[in-house]
């Protein structure tokens, strides 16, 4: 006789605020399913689509912080009501080291877990070392051990974010009404918000590098976020945009791509997720800590001097002969 699994116990999951750290907290959130849990996770309003084919009940997180205590309480009345032992543990794993994360648990009644910071373990069940001078991805699974009580297994090496047939259909469609063909395009991700000890984060040759690109007859793609449209038309008119595409059809498009080309910049994080041909030219951020993972990335890394735009093309040119 085959003895029944028992069913999985849902747990309440914070994601980070950020595209990049969300995509390097799937591995930990792969584990917690393997062990037993089913996720709720509560994210930003761009969650949903990017882990649209991960299967994960995604969950807006909204403005203000009586709303999100209100969702995270509607959220735990149902939960409670399907798992009776729902409030006799752990229900909630904090991503975020914020103290308003914590904040927001304790008022909705959940019993969080999360890592000691900002002066919050006073409003979690249980606190976990921060461990915050190794790479983020190895953090996030770390943290996720310390949740589940058990000894850390080597993180895995790449992340395999899952891309559905019917997003990579969608973009195989939107390239076609352009004439771009798979795995023949360049796409570009050349935009990094803030700066690292006041210096720059961005290539400053991207544009020019896009120019020699396309005058090498190389098809340039680029998909640029709700706040980039205008610096896109501005800086790269030569550049097939897709304005207002999300990030599903996105990861698919970066999937698809002969080479990627990026910043030090969340969607980077996003191509080296799905396996794209990825080459990050990489500033003054901290790399151990923050370059895209996986073994499809290429760093290329010349500071305090910035990679050539010939070293860049030359390796362009190959991908796509």
């Amino acid at each position: 006789m085959i003895e029944a699994r028992p069913a999985p116990r849902p747990l309440i999951v914070r994601l980070r605020n950020f595209v990049g750290d969300t995509v390097l907290s799937v591995p930990a959130l792969r584990l917690l399913q393997s062990h037993g849990y089913r996720l709720e996770l509560v994210g930003k309003p761009w969650a949903p689509a990017l882990l649209e084919a991960e299967g994960w009940s995604v969950h807006v997180r909204p403005e203000g912080v009586w709303s999100r205590v209100a969702q995270l309480r509607s959220l735990s009345r149902r939960l409670r009501a399907e798992d009776a032992g729902f409030d006799r543990r752990s229900n909630m794993l904090l991503l975020p080291y914020a103290f308003s994360a914590a904040l927001d648990a304790g008022l909705a009644g959940l019993r969080a877990e999360g890592v000691v910071d900002d002066g919050r373990s006073w409003l979690l069940q249980r606190s976990h070392p921060k461990r915050d001078q190794q790479h983020a991805l190895v953090e996030y699974w770390q943290l996720a051990c310390d949740f589940l009580g058990i000894t850390p297994p080597p993180a895995p090496t790449a992340i395999d974010l899952r891309v559905s047939p019917a997003q990579l259909e969608r973009a195989v469609a939107l390239l076609a009404a352009h004439g771009i063909e798979p795995g023949r395009y360049l796409t570009i991700c050349p935009f990094a918000n803030g700066t690292v000890e006041f210096l720059d984060r961005s290539w400053p040759a991207f544009p020019e590098f896009v120019r020699r690109a396309r005058a090498a007859g190389h098809p340039v793609v680029l998909v640029p976020g709700p706040t980039e449209v205008l610096g896109a038309q501005q800086l790269y008119p030569d550049a097939t945009r897709f304005e207002g595409v999300g990030l599903a059809i996105y990861a698919a498009m970066l999937k698809l791509a002969g080479i990627v080309v990026s910043n030090d910049t969340g969607p980077a994080h996003l191509a080296g997720a799905v396996g794209a041909n990825l080459l990050t030219v990489w500033g003054p951020a901290d790399a151990d800590r923050w370059a895209p993972w996986g073994p499809t990335v290429t760093l290329l890394r010349r500071w305090p001097e910035w990679a050539s735009v010939d070293e860049v093309l030359a390796r362009v040119d190959r991908a796509l002969a």
